[in-house]
């Protein structure tokens, strides 16, 4: 069988068995697609030389080590795939070591950026109203996108001021709201523009229908250059922030975690690092000596 038509056959099995989204077979036919222009030798003689070969290519047109491992995790669904049909016997990740991911650190935004960057949607506005009460509940409860686009109306519980999430990996959990939080969502849901009335997702686009994770994200980018702020925020930038900010004000880690729904404590405990390298970056850029002596060295 041919790389190509494994590919095709691969994309196949996961919209109809895995039920995978559109978005995500074609970022991985995309993925797929790439390595198949750059090796051109029968399917079963693939050995980890072309999967090096392939891995330098992409180094050299400038991918990042995120995208490269994203292109070669997909490489690797596709033969583990390819091995439970029967197709190949082995795969030449057999013969490889995992390649090991660079470890980033959040990027958290004072308070002070957050209340600029939450004050630029026109809030008289239906879907300015909606894009202030987006940002609110990011910053009041740590959701993911994903999860943020995800809720229904049913999964706000005002009078508890209660929000039931569903995470990564079907995992539920019930996170608390802000008062702030709640009354932006009040006035959003009683406008009289949040139409159709019988829809159950609680954020809408402009045409009534379930807001996605890729306009939230152009919301986000359209809000930051209209305040000025120079570097980048996403709602993931948000929920690296409150988790910093409620850890500077002495939240506990193991609440941290439940709150932002981590698996792993050893997840949360990376903001631990992030508040004494925000506190040193916050310290250099208020405090007067500080201040005095970037001058002077000017």
């Amino acid at each position: 069988m041919e790389l190509t038509e494994s590919i095709q056959n691969f994309l196949h099995y996961l919209e109809v068995v895995r039920k995978y989204s559109e978005h995500t077979i074609r970022n991985y036919q995309r993925d797929l697609d790439l390595f198949s222009q750059h090796v051109f030798i029968p399917l079963e003689n693939i050995s980890k030389k072309e999967i090096r070969s392939f891995l330098a290519a992409l180094a050299a047109r400038g991918d990042s080590r995120k995208t490269q491992l994203r292109r070669v995790s997909a490489l690797r669904s596709l033969f583990s795939y390819l091995i439970k049909q029967g197709v190949v016997l082995t795969t030449p990740f057999d013969a490889m070591d995992p390649m090991k991911r660079e470890k980033s650190m959040p990027h958290p935004i004072s308070f002070e950026e957050i209340d600029l960057f939450f004050s630029q949607p026109d809030v008289t506005t239906f879907l300015g109203l909606r894009d202030r009460s987006i940002m609110e509940l990011l910053y009041s409860s740590g959701l993911r996108v994903s999860e943020l686009v995800g809720l229904d109306l049913h999964d706000v519980d005002s009078g508890k001021r209660l929000l039931h999430v569903m995470g990564k990996g079907k995992k539920e959990r019930v996170v608390p709201m802000t008062e702030n939080a709640c009354r932006w969502i009040q006035e959003y849901l009683t406008h009289p523009s949040r139409l159709p009335k019988n829809t159950k997702a609680l954020f809408l686009n402009k045409f009534g229908g379930r807001i996605t994770t890729r306009s939230v994200d152009r919301l986000f980018e359209k809000y930051r250059l209209q305040s000025g702020i120079p570097h980048g925020i996403t709602p993931h930038t948000i929920r690296h922030s409150i988790a910093t900010h409620l850890l500077e004000n002495g939240m506990d880690l193991k609440t941290i975690q439940e709150l932002l729904g981590h698996s792993s404590l050893s997840t949360t405990t990376i903001y631990t690092k992030v508040s004494a390298s925000f506190k040193r970056e916050v310290y250099e850029r208020v405090h007067p000596l500080a201040q005095k002596k970037e001058r002077e060295s000017k």
